[in-house]
């Protein structure tokens, strides 16, 4: 058994391969749906103060404060942050473009497991601090800490305002299909590793490309002729002469065609 690490086949059928990718693209196309529509402040700061109404988390009142102070702005829990409602959309975008490269270099058979791996575990890590972003903590008032985001953790309907339970309901699905999203990462990259694994295509692979050397000049030699019309020159058992030879011949006075007279 000789083990590759670059040019690995895969381990199951191409099936595993499309269902995945609908999937992806399904969860793609609704993120970058969601995440656009968020940016750059659909709800952030409105979940923010209503969480701070309801005693759940610190209140959005502290940039004021800091303003109003002249001191430094405090440094944002991560839920909370414009960075986060970037980042989002920034991820969105680098899915669709993974998903294109992933189908082109299918169709162009370049598509192995470690490039796979490669691509999905940085983009499983991507999410996974997204998902860790929408659902983190606050802990920037001592008085209300929080360690996970109210819209996550408690029903939208706690709220009174039917514009902040919109709000809430438009977030917990933005959580949920990045979660989804994480999921579907976690399966190609778990499914790029398996392949990674030493199997029995190793010897088979192996095997088909001794195969070919062996009949390498053989294979070669029948396919140049098979792309050819013009048929190969029947093997006699006469020597064929060239001008060299005739050259020789002529100073040894050994003329062509005179041993048959």
């Amino acid at each position: 058994m000789v083990y590759r690490p670059i040019r690995r086949e895969w381990r199951t059928r191409k099936r595993v391969f499309y269902l995945p990718l609908l999937l992806e693209l399904g969860a793609t196309v609704a993120l970058l749906v969601l995440f656009g529509i968020a940016q750059p402040d659909l709800f952030r700061t409105q979940l923010w103060q209503a969480g701070a109404d309801m005693n759940f988390n610190s209140s959005p009142v502290i940039l004021l404060y800091a303003y109003a102070n002249h001191e430094p702005l405090p440094t944002l829990p991560f839920v909370w942050s414009p960075m986060l409602t970037n980042f989002n959309v920034a991820i969105s975008v680098i899915s669709l473009f993974v998903m294109i490269v992933k189908l082109v270099t299918f169709i162009m058979n370049v598509w192995y497991p470690i490039v796979c791996s490669i691509f999905y575990l940085a983009l499983s890590a991507m999410y996974a601090a997204s998902v860790y972003g929408q659902a983190g903590p606050d802990h920037l008032d001592s008085d209300f800490p929080s360690n996970v985001a109210w819209y996550i953790a408690k029903s939208c309907t706690v709220a009174a305002n039917e514009s902040v339970q919109s709000s809430c309901r438009m977030a917990k699905g933005t959580f949920a299909a990045t979660v989804f999203m994480l999921a579907v990462c976690l399966f190609n990259l778990g499914y790029g590793i398996y392949s990674q694994l030493p199997n029995e295509l190793d010897n088979k692979s192996r095997d088909s490309e001794d195969d070919d050397e062996d009949n390498g000049s053989f294979g070669k030699e029948t396919k140049v002729w098979e792309m050819s019309n013009i048929p190969p020159t029947p093997r006699t058992a006469t020597m064929p002469y060239t001008p060299r030879t005739m050259a020789f011949n002529t100073l040894d006075r050994q003329l062509p065609l005179r041993q048959y007279r």
